[in-house]
């Protein structure tokens, strides 16, 4: 069967592959579009897997708002450049909105969810086989306002936070989420730290502390003193605010009569181990296998 223009034109809209590769797909289908487009499908999800091991490091965070809710998702790619491609920053969008819609319980859940006629898992292996880098949506996080304020910050497109507020406004949440992007709280309250972190951060200041071959009494002071400084800089309330260095999270809030409920921070392929290229030991190392 001849293969017209038109067919390699309706499927190139209805995959987004290329024209050569719907032409290949046309030729091996006799010009069966839905069969091209199974075979398609089967190769790209042949290629996702095999993609699926690649470290994705880079990519984007993004957020969306509905005025009752506030999402935010970050996917992954393998290089920068991806990441600025209309393609991806197209599925990353799709998902942002897909997650604030769907309101899922997990990441099980949202790649298991259905999205144009497909799941998201699915979606996710057609990006991969389109664009030819492993993809990974890496965590959403979805917060409901329930009454209260929801804070929203982009930092580019690499760090992205949600505050969730009660009492203040809009502009005061917005502030706390452009504070928590550049100062990096743990967590809201010296409360929230857990006693083993404490406990192993004593211990350091201790061994430092008793360097100085001061009384145990005076250590223990010193000790708690670094215990303490090392709070108000690890917890959003113990922290001085970026605009206003002069007063504390704590304070912002109070004068409001505000306090902040829960925040999360992401930046992209934070935690994620990069792979990085060597190429003199590379080289060295194909030397040495020739040799």
């Amino acid at each position: 069967m001849a293969i017209t223009a038109a067919m390699v034109k309706e499927l190139r809209e209805r995959t987004g592959a290329g024209m050569m590769e719907c032409k290949k797909a046309l030729v091996d289908s006799n010009g069966d579009i839905e069969a091209a487009i199974e075979a398609m499908r089967k190769s790209g999800q042949a290629k996702a897997a095999k993609k699926a091991g690649r470290i994705a490091a880079e990519g984007l965070v993004v957020v969306q708002s509905n005025g009752s809710s506030a999402a935010m998702v970050e996917v992954n790619c393998e290089t920068d450049f991806v990441s600025k491609g209309d393609d991806f920053q197209g599925f990353c969008t799709t998902i942002v909105n897909h997650v604030l819609e769907q309101a899922p319980a997990s990441l099980e859940d949202l790649m298991a969810s259905g999205l144009q006629g497909k799941t998201v898992e699915e979606v996710r292996g057609d990006m991969i086989a389109k664009i030819g880098e492993n993809i990974s949506v890496r965590r959403f996080s979805l917060v409901p306002a329930d009454g209260g304020v929801v804070g929203v910050y982009l930092h580019g497109t690499r760090i992205g936070v949600l505050v969730k507020m009660q009492g203040g406004d809009e502009a005061l949440a917005k502030d706390i989420a452009m504070h928590i992007a550049a100062s990096r709280p743990l967590c809201v309250s010296a409360e929230q730290v857990p006693a083993e972190t404490i406990a192993k951060e004593k211990e350091i200041f201790m061994a430092q502390a008793a360097e100085s071959g001061k009384p145990a009494e005076i250590l223990e002071k010193m000790v708690e003193g670094k215990v303490n400084k090392y709070l108000k800089e690890i917890t959003l309330l113990g922290q001085a605010f970026v605009k206003d260095p002069d007063q504390t999270i704590e304070k912002l809030l109070k004068a409001s009569n505000a306090t902040v409920v829960s925040f999360e921070r992401f930046e992209v392929g934070e935690g994620i181990e990069k792979k990085t290229e060597n190429f003199a030991d590379e080289v060295m190392q194909q030397v040495k296998g020739h040799a």
